[in-house]
């Protein structure tokens, strides 16, 4: 079955220069990237992508990590679209806590746990199409998709919007 799953590398992946081990491995997957930006979170992007988690007691250091607060400020978000293309990226990606995932997945090669506890795994990627859905309409405008992924709809907006000068 063909599917999409978001696919972020976060800001500790960035600050070690792991962007293209990372890539490399998810091209053994492959999958089609059909998105990919470098983007600078901001707390209400990160609220709302870990809307699930905000009862946790690491809920705000989750937050500064993935807002680069204790590395870069940003974090490369793609989409990687094909056939069984959750399971496949979480197969690459490993366990969510890197001390449990297999030394051979990105987490487990690249990942660790820091002495607060937060879980500098690298990679986010999707857990099921309803997440996937709902993180790449987060993370992903329409037109930044090269493919047609979820219906859309023609909207007038009527806001400014920052321009090159």
């Amino acid at each position: 079955m063909t599917q999409q799953t978001l696919v972020l590398i976060k800001p500790d992946g960035l600050k070690k220069s792991l962007t293209g081990n990372v890539l490399t491995r998810l091209s053994e997957t492959k999958l089609d990237i059909v998105a990919s930006k470098i983007v600078k979170v901001s707390r209400q992007l990160a609220e709302q992508h870990y809307s699930m988690l905000k009862d946790k007691p690491f809920y705000e250091d989750l937050l500064k990590y993935i807002m680069g607060d204790y590395h870069k400020r940003k974090v490369m978000a793609l989409v990687y679209w094909g056939e069984d293309a959750i399971g496949k990226v979480r197969q690459i990606c490993g366990s969510t806590n890197p001390e449990e995932a297999d030394p051979v997945s990105i987490r487990g090669a690249y990942g660790r746990i820091t002495t607060k506890g937060v879980y500098e795994n690298v990679i986010h990627a999707s857990t099921n199409e309803q997440e996937a859905e709902r993180e790449i309409k987060l993370w992903f405008q329409p037109e930044e998709v090269i493919v047609d992924l979820y219906p859309t709809k023609t909207v007038k907006k009527t806001r400014e919007e920052r321009a090159w000068a």
